[in-house]
């Protein structure tokens, strides 16, 4: 059996401590992937990110699955990363593309290259007084604030001009500033997940009672959803707006804007919960990708006939 890397965190990993009110995902996840990896000759292995890196020894491959608290610690998560990557374990997805996500000001390159975004304003920092210039900048009453390095909805807020952050609040961090959008209490936020490349499942993700925000963590829950051709082509083409080409997975979430196109809200390639309950072939799919991606690795790294050949002359 090839051993695979599941990386995860002490708050999602099962164990005697406290865990994330979330960690059930990890176990979902967990339970969908090591039956379809052991029929492709795999072994699942849970490991921390934190552990010592001889920990890893004889571990060929690292998903980067419930890290999730990486987004307070992004250097030492990177330098892990790059170190892990340095003892010859195939990272996915690699450190130079968790270096690209990481930092959330990546959606002003994929706009660039041709993806519908959610209007933005980024900023190093923001008070009630440029909460208010947000407002009159996107000619709405309510705007969202984001980290610009952050996941899971942790450190959001949302403001409206009835309901504005205190005097002397500030964000204390860089942060993008974005209209809310009705529709994702109305309709719910769009999740594409894609393997290799290719689309594998969709998810709709509705908040729940009084929430706008879409995360378990704060009531929201998830239903099944089959995209059409449209909003479909939208996910595809962020996808296609990517700088690499290569990713093992990606999640799109998005979001639809009032003119009625869906929009890029987060384009994930670190740790994405990739949904297996929406996507029961997700295991199977993760599996064949991982298994090829390794087989390819094994035949770049054999020598060539003449090579061999060189080799047994006297």
């Amino acid at each position: 059996m090839i051993r695979i890397g599941f990386l995860a965190c002490a708050d999602t990993l099962p164990g005697d401590g406290p865990r994330r009110g979330d960690a059930f995902e990890h176990d979902l996840e967990v339970a969908a992937l090591r039956p379809a990896f052991e029929n492709a000759g795999l072994e699942l292995h849970e490991i921390d990110w934190r552990a010592p890196l001889e920990d890893f020894d004889g571990i060929a491959l690292i998903l980067l699955g419930t890290a999730w608290d990486y987004q307070d610690h992004p250097d030492a998560f990177l330098a892990k990363l790059e170190a892990l990557a340095a003892r010859g374990i195939q990272v996915c997805n690699p450190p130079e593309v968790v270096r690209w996500n990481v930092d959330k000001r990546y959606l002003k390159e994929l706009e660039k290259n041709g993806a519908t975004s959610v209007p933005t304003l980024w900023r190093t920092d923001i008070d009630r007084a440029g909460i208010e210039a947000a407002m009159e900048h996107f000619d709405t009453d309510r705007v969202v604030v984001k980290r610009q390095v952050g996941a899971g909805g942790l450190g959001q807020y949302s403001f409206s001009r009835d309901d504005l952050p205190d005097e002397g609040w500030s964000m204390g961090r860089a942060c993008m500033v974005q209209p809310f959008l009705p529709s994702i209490v109305d309709e719910g936020e769009y999740t594409f997940v894609f393997v290799d490349g290719a689309f594998s499942h969709g998810v709709l993700k509705r908040a729940g009672e009084g929430e706008y925000r879409i995360q378990s963590l704060y009531g929201g829950y998830e239903c099944d959803y089959a995209p059409d051709p449209q909003d479909l082509a939208r996910a595809e083409a962020v996808v296609a707006a990517l700088p690499f080409a290569d990713l093992l997975y990606c999640r799109i979430d998005m979001a639809r804007l009032p003119s009625g196109d869906l929009a890029v809200m987060e384009a994930e390639a670190i740790e994405p919960y990739l949904y297996p309950q929406q996507g029961p072939g997700l295991g199977q799919r993760l599996a064949q990708a991982i298994a090829a991606r390794l087989a390819d690795r094994a035949v770049a790294a054999a020598p060539s006939p003449s090579t061999r050949a060189a080799l047994r002359q006297p």
